[in-house]
């Protein structure tokens, strides 16, 4: 029997078509990047992962040997298998596949019909569990960061041979439309952030996602549905018993010292001891910052006058004192601020459908924080990072991943 074709559902976006294959799901599954403590199987018994399995790439159950409890019941030990639809269960031939008598949970995005039963071939029913109520991400969301990861391995050779025939005029007003898309998705998302959870409990996800960096986000999330900025701000949080606690949830190959999680917490908490309040502050940076800054533009001098005449430098030294007590800074200050900060600022005073807002310029402009070093030479190759007077932004920054991104859903 041949192997069925990999699955990919197609959905209507913020900015057209986009593609969720089921690849992306497993990739979720194994990081645990879903609300797990409210995690339900469709007959209502609460699942507890206490191991998600071993990714399986070859044929048969996705995972193998994971660990779980359903309900009040024992530990079990056995395999998952995860789809986009609960259909694609018998679609796949797995309903007469004895090789998939050892799953334990039938994982899939959309939740299924009420009647809905997976059923192993020896007849037994299978739980099942729907991710879609659970994710912390908005399905687009987690498509558009899922492609940034992709483009990791490209060389800017590649960007050079593409971009070097256009002019600076003309350059700068690609990166500026494409900056210009992803400001406003990003405040899309910081909207949807915003709605679910509210002010102070969105500025903490978000946060401490961003601290996580991009091996890290998911346990990161965990910790701050567990733990509410008010626990943290009463002191009652100890980040070194967090981290023992979400135990192999994090991911540590490959995470340079300074983004060791332990450590991250443990800013975090210095943070907010020191600024308990910190979402309110935001509010009120929110309403200073009211000055319109021209966001689309990265031609020679622009970016240096515009820091020069709103004191970029100064607000930032301001904004690592005010907002968190000099807790965090650096480059990952500067992530918090644009992944985090204007974004949803943005959300708060940016109608639906409106503008790009005054925040959008501030953006474009800022520092750029962590960037994919194949971005930051492919810009450079370009000539639009060039010594102090085209410093690097991260509206630029933003442009180019946004042209890469286009690029590759056109392939």
């Amino acid at each position: 029997m041949n192997a069925p074709a990999p699955a990919v559902a197609e959905m209507q976006g913020l900015y057209g078509p986009f593609s969720f294959p089921e690849k992306l799901l497993q990739k979720i599954w194994l990081r645990g990047d879903f609300e797990r403590a409210t995690a339900v199987t469709t007959d209502g018994r609460r699942v507890r992962v206490l191991h998600p399995g071993k990714w399986n790439l070859l044929g048969g159950p996705d995972f193998r040997g994971a660990r779980l409890r359903l309900g009040d019941g024992p530990e079990l030990t056995g395999d998952i298998e995860l789809h986009l639809r609960a259909a694609d269960w018998v679609a796949h031939a797995h309903a007469q596949d004895r090789n998939y008598d050892g799953v334990v949970l039938h994982v899939v995005l959309f939740p299924p019909e009420a009647d809905h039963v997976t059923r192993a071939a020896s007849g037994a029913a299978i739980p099942v569990l729907a991710l879609l109520p659970l994710l912390h991400h908005d399905l687009e969301e987690f498509a558009a960061e899922e492609a940034v990861e992709r483009l990791a391995g490209r060389p800017a050779a590649e960007i050079l041979e593409a971009l070097a025939g256009l002019g600076e005029t003309e350059l700068a007003a690609l990166l500026g439309a494409h900056a210009a898309a992803r400001w406003r998705q990003k405040v899309h998302f910081a909207r949807l952030r915003v709605t679910r959870l509210g002010w102070d409990a969105a500025c903490h996800h978000a946060a401490l996602e961003i601290l996580g960096y991009r091996f890290n986000r998911a346990p990161m999330l965990q910790v701050a549905g567990r733990w509410p900025l008010s626990e943290w701000a009463r002191g009652r949080v100890v980040p070194d018993e967090i981290f023992t606690a979400e135990g192999l949830a994090w991911s540590l190959q490959g995470v340079r010292p300074a983004n060791h999680p332990r450590g991250r917490l443990r800013q975090y908490a210095a943070w907010t001891q020191a600024r308990p309040d910190w979402p309110s502050r935001l509010t009120g940076l929110g309403d200073r910052l009211t000055a319109a800054v021209e966001p689309a533009l990265c031609l020679a001098g622009v970016t240096r006058s515009v820091r020069q005449a709103h004191r970029f430098t100064a607000r930032r030294a301001r904004l690592v004192e005010e907002i968190c007590d000099e807790a965090v800074g650096g480059t990952r200050f500067d992530n918090l601020v644009c992944d985090g900060f204007f974004p949803l600022l943005a959300a708060r005073s940016v109608p639906v459908g409106g503008d790009a807002g005054p925040l959008a310029g501030w953006w474009y402009h800022w520092f750029p924080g962590d960037v994919p070093p194949f971005v930051v030479r492919g810009l450079r190759e370009l000539g639009v990072l060039a010594g102090p007077g085209r410093p690097p932004t991260h509206g630029a920054v933003q442009g180019l991943l946004g042209w890469l991104l286009e690029r590759e859903a056109r392939r």
